[in-house]
């Protein structure tokens, strides 16, 4: 099964988080960890490589944290998958480019056509997305509240716990529990 990496798929996260907050400021990264459910440590090693690669830049200071280097809608899906993962190529005699290993059935396969073929609609699907299209169809209010998480009370952002039981221990009591 071919698989996006944690760290493609993270690092799409933290893209499609700034994008929603594009336009605001830097972000700092405990907000994005928050509001992905994603971990602090590893965040950092992610907007490092997103920043030297020119997708975002970051701000020292008081107010800083990372934006993104241009308007997400001109960032290709494309672009930023690379940026994390690489060359496109489910297979090695299928890459988006020249072939670097070359495979010794490459004149008798049977199967390239069908690589090349899943290679190019997972291009033409990146090609054609950018980040605040993806972002627009992803807004937190899509997300149920059940799979939402904040910070227990008293704690860091370490420990998250769901937002559906923070809503239900804050509610009121009804007539039926205040009995």
């Amino acid at each position: 099964m071919m698989r996006v990496s944690t760290k493609g798929e993270y690092g799409v996260r933290v893209m499609v988080d700034l994008a929603r907050h594009h336009g605001e400021g830097p972000r700092s990264l405990t907000d994005i960890s928050l509001a992905e459910q994603l971990p602090l440590p590893y965040l950092e090693q992610l907007v490092k490589l997103l920043r030297d690669k020119g997708l975002i830049l970051s701000t020292r200071g008081a107010h800083g944290g990372y934006q993104l280097s241009r308007h997400p809608k001109d960032i290709r899906m494309s672009e930023v998958i690379r940026v994390l993962e690489g060359p496109i190529a489910p297979m090695i005699c299928a890459p988006e480019g020249e072939m670097d290993v070359v495979c010794d059935r490459l004149e008798c396969c049977s199967t390239q056509y069908l690589w090349a073929k899943i290679r190019d609609a997972i291009l033409h699907t990146l090609e054609q997305m950018t980040l605040a299209e993806l972002a627009s169809v992803t807004t937190p209010e899509r997300i149920p509240a059940h799979a939402q998480v904040v910070p227990a009370p008293g704690a860091t952002a370490h420990k998250l716990i769901p937002l559906a039981q923070v809503l239900l221990r804050s509610s009121p009591l009804s007539a039926d529990e205040s009995e």
